[in-house]
């Protein structure tokens, strides 16, 4: 990737600058107040999804095509804009490689998602000092980041949330674009005139589809048909990097032994989940954590009944969630390894 003409060893580049964005994140994360192209992303499909409506009304057929159209245009256009900060980065380095930098560490959800879970385990008391009223605190940041109702949990209820979302959103948040982004880097290597779609290209059309899919995707009222293709498209892109992360888990827990049986474990135990990626990634952190995850949740009042994974293990403490955002940083590492590995092979 030519992103700085005359540079030695131009092909491993962009690999670096995946490296570097991964470290920024862990460094900074989404710092409170900065511009976010998440947050630009959702005003675009509030506005987009206004106008669909308005024009689509409760034809079924109208509001399946608006959504195709907002998809088409969400996903496109920050594929383009991630594109044309690349292109920028090659005529203009000194300006353009911060850029591509900072973009891509915010594709990137590791020490956001990380520090979200770890927030809720610092207000939430022990066994031993449950006082009335005292785990209001820990249900009230736990709502921040999941989809369940948490006005009633109880200690349990609240570590099992926890852990699930910490794993769930692993792929969804860390995973999912740290794969499209070396995606981007490897079709860069090789590729010979270096103007195709790069990693911030390919990581924020991902973050635009996973964007979609978590504003739109609910199958009720008109967006039964206005979110389908947003979230077809996110289960798409999300179907690989989840396999690699189930089969990868047990690298990570230092069981290699154990990988191929862990891995159809959470293949067999997440094919009962309606998501074809959610359920799969659970499993996977709950088979190399020993946990059971799944039961019961209710979203806006209705209760739903999720598949168990891996059943019979105990349910998760602090420690168990300790370890399932320890698996995640190793297998961060595990994949960056891995690819950079493969880039100076290639360079060979």
């Amino acid at each position: 990737m030519n992103l700085a003409p005359g540079v030695d060893s131009v092909g491993i580049h962009p690999f670096l600058l995946v490296l570097l964005a991964c470290g920024l994140d862990r460094l900074l994360g989404d710092p409170p107040g900065w511009p976010h192209p998440v947050v630009l992303m959702g005003w675009w499909i509030s506005r987009l999804r206004y106008l669909g409506e308005v024009w689509a009304g409760d034809r079924p057929w109208a509001l399946r095509l608006a959504g195709f159209g907002i998809t088409g245009l969400l996903v496109g256009g920050s594929g383009l804009a991630g594109w044309g900060l690349e292109q920028l980065a090659r005529l203009w380095p000194a300006l353009g490689l911060p850029l591509v930098l900072v973009g891509l560490a915010s594709a990137l959800a590791g020490r956001s998602l990380e520090q979200a879970v770890q927030a809720v385990l610092a207000v939430l008391p022990e066994p031993g000092g449950l006082q009335l009223g005292c785990l209001e605190p820990a249900r009230q940041r736990l709502a921040w980041f999941v989809g369940r109702d948490t006005a009633e949990l109880d200690r349990p209820a609240i570590l099992r949330a926890a852990a699930e979302s910490a794993s769930e959103n692993a792929v969804d948040g860390l995973f999912g674009p740290l794969f499209w982004m070396l995606v981007g880097a490897g079709l860069l290597l090789a590729g010979s005139d270096h103007a195709g779609p790069g990693p911030l290209a390919l990581a924020w059309a991902y973050k635009a589809s996973s964007t979609l899919d978590s504003m739109l995707g609910y199958r009720q009222g008109r967006l039964l048909w206005l979110g389908t293709a947003g979230a077809r498209l996110d289960d798409l892109l999300t179907w690989l990097p989840c396999r690699l992360v189930a089969l990868g888990l047990p690298l990570a827990a230092g069981q290699p032994r154990k990988t191929w049986r862990l891995f159809q474990a959470a293949l067999a135990d997440g094919a009962a989940d309606p998501s074809p990626n959610a359920g799969v990634s659970q499993a996977a952190y709950a088979h190399a954590v020993a946990v059971q995850l799944g039961g019961a949740n209710s979203y806006g009042g209705h209760w739903r009944q999720k598949p168990l994974l891996a059943q019979g293990q105990p349910p998760p403490d602090r420690a168990a969630i300790g370890k399932i955002l320890a698996l995640s940083r190793r297998l961060e590492a595990l994949w960056l390894a891995v690819a950079l590995g493969g880039a100076w092979a290639w360079l060979q």
